[in-house]
């Protein structure tokens, strides 16, 4: 770099963010290093236009690696200092993927004795998850947790601190989520949230300090750096089009650069042995000492490969005489080197390191001699963050003078790139995934590298993703090669846990009569008889126990609602006038299933919905074609996954791509998400593959699966009991204590109740009309197979919409469509239930239970669904009076005191 450019780095340096600023009027609120830490950027994205660069992170701009790593150090030294060094050696430090997995990692380096985990989205064989969460805005269950180690997660118990990185705190929904579901797990007294920048508004402030208070929690912030994002009106359509309009203009991905593409050289790293390649299964103090002692060594093969491979100086690959003028300037990305270890004695340290690499480069040229590559940038990949991070390190320091070391990661999201000095993302490679991911193919993204002067690339990945894709003609390699002189591919084994061993003996199912109401041929229940154990609590005390993260609602069960007389009439009133109508829909999914999973499907019923659904296709089957299909009730749990003991059942008795998931009707699709990722994670475990997660549903008012009876949202008379109706069987139970590793999941009969049960006169009044509606399901079935019935998701859209408009930030509390409805109002704290305007007899039960819990119905336009409740957002049992009626106007949380402290 010339003296010029040096002082320019110091005194002229265009904020990375000028240009989304000039043209949307975004802006960063908060102090001066907030310029210095992030740049903006835009992408293509419904709900925020903008995005967050940063600087440090070394993830969309290369940096220094030892800045990337510092930046984290010492974040987790002020963690260390915060909890002191005893309660800092029982800490668990959780890192979020893909974007924090490698910061994550460097804050447990700075607690120095602490283990550590990061969630993944990669479902990986020989590991069973030990929980997950979802981003508020996903499709899709966002983060699994896959601990070798399954007590790694509880640490040293409740007094242990469990410490969450990401890398910035945009609204706090992600933490939230993550506590809730991992407080259910492993309670804990302490939590430390841990972010390169915290930008949440007053309000979201606030929400994380009421549910500290819930959970009885401390929760502690160390931060960077805080601020705010002050955004205009309609900054979301303009960013929007302004996205189109660049789209319109630029190439997909950058054009090459170099005249004649790069070679790629494959070099050995001698990684050390049984040190896992990051922390998506755990990496505790020993595999750090393994690491550091390893590093030097393999960063001396990298410079060895970079030294035998480097191209001749005269030949500087098309960037012009000085190797400079077409490349991104280097005092662009420099202007952040105030690194996490002090501000201005670092820059100068920098500097001088420039201009020792300046002064060498010279020396070079005027002697003839050939060094290693003057710009090097080590490129991990994706989760990947850690260990090429850590090669960066010891490369630039083993370099030192001799080259510039830069670091950044490939990722999966998408991001616009403008060439100018005013934005964050200058340019973007574009290539196809090369690790077979779970979600499928699509494309991946390197930002920054073309352009950037780089005179080698070391692409690091694990040994998953070296695959042919990744060689390809349009591969990661092929991309790189077109944009620098030399390509080096380091591969690190990829970690792989002891398989999970399969138990020596299974239980059998349970049947009637000695385990529900239904004939023993009807059903065979996957489940574990906890009939005598004492499970239930009243509502209002399950309510607060899950909300506040003390229990998981699967670890007990509600008081059973015994109907008035007047909700018993409408039972059955309303069995009489849709009987035809469910009929046909059981006619028509039944059909559906035999025509594309036949010709003898195996129905296996998500318990308990699901049951009698089941339990009328296989009647269908048998009334209509003489099939005698065997059918199945098994347990599924939000948050925790299905029955992995049930399916290995399954397996050992029918061929799994035979196995047909039936519900009784979807919501906002949570159940569909949670069975297709925990076949998924079931298959990558160990378990036996084939089982296709596709979910057979009465009614699918969600838009949510493709296999279905009708779209419409009605009332299915089923949905207005509880066990009465389903065989005299409680929901499933899912606790420590009482389901082992090799146990089904518990289920109670109530024998006791055997008086009011009416499940088989509901299955014996639909059945009745079958032969009445055959002629209009065979004319249903014919127009279905011909249809597009992809899944539309345009229920989880308006939960989503409603779950901000109605101010609850959370999904899970958001339960559309009237069998949803329903089960709000037997089962949880409801808070209002939203009615669609001019909603006729489907909702009469529901009106009913309202007034009966005194809680408000709101009539509402525009809802996709019959009826929505809405489940107490901030349930203390002094949110309701004594009797479960919910106080007038919802009152918030009772004040807790200050749970939440920033450090």
């Amino acid at each position: 770099m010339s003296e010029r450019a040096t002082r320019e780095e110091t005194v002229n340096v265009v904020w990375s963010g000028n240009w989304v600023a000039e043209r949307l009027g975004v802006a960063l609120e908060g102090g001066d290093e907030l310029g210095d830490l992030l740049g903006l950027a835009l992408r293509r994205n419904p709900k925020r236009a903008h995005l967050l660069v940063s600087n440090v992170l070394g993830k969309h701009v290369p940096q220094l690696p030892s800045v990337v790593h510092g930046a984290g150090y010492e974040l987790g030294e002020r963690v260390r200092a915060l909890l002191g060094p005893q309660e800092a050696r029982r800490a668990v430090v959780l890192g979020y993927a893909e974007t924090a997995t490698g910061l994550g990692h460097a804050v447990a380096d700075g607690l120095r004795d602490a283990p550590y985990l990061h969630s993944t989205r990669r479902p990986v064989a020989g590991v069973a998850p030990a929980g997950g969460f979802e981003e508020s805005h996903s499709h899709a269950t966002s983060h699994l947790l896959l601990p070798e180690d399954r007590d790694l997660l509880a640490g040293g118990g409740p007094a242990s601190t469990l410490v969450l990185v990401d890398d910035e705190f945009s609204t706090g929904n992600t933490v939230l989520n993550t506590v809730r579901a991992l407080h259910a797990l492993h309670p804990r007294e302490r939590y430390v949230i841990v972010a390169l920048v915290d930008m949440r508004s007053p309000a979201d402030r606030d929400r994380l300090t009421a549910f500290a208070a819930e959970i009885g929690a401390r929760v502690d912030l160390v931060t960077r750096a805080a601020g705010t994002v002050a955004l205009p009106d309609g900054v979301l359509e303009r960013g929007q089009a302004l996205v189109a309009e660049q789209e319109a203009r630029a190439p997909a991905s950058a054009p090459p650069s170099v005249p004649v593409p790069a070679r790629v050289t494959r070099v050995a790293l001698d990684w050390p042995a049984g040190v896992p390649d990051g922390g998506r299964h755990g990496f505790t103090p020993d595999h750090r000492a393994a690491l550091e002692a390893a590093l030097p060594a393999m960063a001396e093969r990298i410079a060895t490969a970079l030294d035998a491979g480097a191209p001749d100086r005269g030949d500087d690959h098309g960037q012009g005489a000085d190797g400079d003028r077409d490349r991104i300037p280097a005092a662009e990305h420099d202007r952040d080197r105030s690194p996490a270890r002090g501000q201005g004695q670092d820059r100068v340290r920098d500097q001088d390191r420039v201009r020792d690499q300046d002064r060498v480069r010279d020396q070079d040229r005027d002697q003839g001699r050939v060094r290693a590559p003057r710009r090097v940038l080590v490129l991990g990949f994706e989760e990947l963050m850690y260990a090429p991070l850590r090669l960066g390190t010891a490369l630039e320091e083993l370099l030192g003078a001799r080259a510039e070391v830069r670091y950044s990661t490939t990722t999966r999201s998408p991001v616009l790139a403008v060439d100018d000095p005013g934005y964050a993302i200058r340019t973007r490679l574009v290539f196809p995934a090369h690790d077979d991911p779970a979600d499928g193919p699509g494309d991946r993204y390197a930002y920054n590298v073309a352009g950037a002067g780089f005179d080698a690339v070391v692409a690091v990945v694990d040994s998953t993703a070296d695959t042919p894709a990744l060689h390809a003609p349009d591969g990661l390699l092929a991309r790189l090669a077109e944009h620098t002189g030399q390509v080096l591919l380091a591969v690190v084994p990829s970690y792989t846990p002891t398989p999970v061993q399969e138990p020596a003996v299974l239980p059998e199912p349970l049947r009637g009569p000695d385990f529900s109401s239904y004939a023993p041929d009807e059903v065979g229940w996957l489940l574990q008889d906890l009939s005598d154990t004492e499970l239930e609590a009243p509502t209002e005390e399950r309510e607060e126990a899950i909300q506040s993260g003390g229990a998981h609602y699967a670890e007990s069960l509600p008081v059973e609602y015994q109907p008035s007389p007047a909700y018993q009439a409408l039972f059955t009133a309303a069995l009489e006038t849709s009987a035809a109508r469910i009929a046909r829909a059981v006619g028509t999914v039944t059909e559906t299933v035999l025509a594309e999973r036949g010709p003898r499907p195996v129905l296996v019923s998500l318990a308990r919905a699901g049951t009698p659904v089941g339990v009328l296709m296989r009647r269908w089957a048998r009334h209509r074609h003489g099939l005698d299909l065997p059918h199945y009730a098994i347990s599924i749990v939000r948050g925790r996954g299905i029955d992995a003991t049930a399916l290995r059942w399954l397996a050992a008795h029918h061929d799994p791509a035979d196995v047909v998931f039936v519900d009784g009707w979807t919501g906002k699709g949570a159940i569909t998400r949670e069975l297709a990722a925990a076949v998924e994670a079931f298959e990558a475990s160990g378990g036996p593959a084939g089982f296709d997660p596709e979910i057979a549903v009465l009614a699918d008012p969600g838009g949510c699966v493709r296999t279905y009876g009708t779209r419409d949202d009605f009332l299915i008379p089923s949905a207005c009991l509880n066990s009465t109706v389903s065989g005299l069987i409680s929901r499933t139970v899912l606790r420590a204590d009482l389901v082992g590793p090799d146990d089904f999941h518990g289920g109670k009969f109530y024998r006791e109740l055997a008086a009011s049960d009416v499940s088989n006169h509901f299955l014996d009044t639909v059945a009745a009309r079958f032969d009445d509606v055959a002629a209009e399901v065979d004319d249903a079935t014919k127009d279905l197979l011909a249809a597009d019935r992809a899944p539309t998701w345009e229920g989880w859209a308006a939960v989503e919409r409603i779950s901000e408009e109605y101010g609850i930030h959370d999904v899970n509390l958001v339960k559309p469509g009237v069998g949803e409805t329903t089960r709000v109002l037997l089962r949880r704290v409801p808070w209002k239930i939203l009615a669609r305007r001019g909603a006729g007899p489907d909702l009469e039960h529901i009106r009913l239970l309202a007034e009966q819990r005194g809680v408000p119905v709101e009539e509402v336009d525009d809802l996709p669904y019959s009826c929505v409740g809405l489940i107490h957002p901030r349930f203390t049992r002094g949110a309701t009076g004594a009797d479960g009626r919910a106080v007038a106007g919802g009152s918030p949380v009772a004040d807790g005191g200050e749970a939440v402290r920033e450090a």
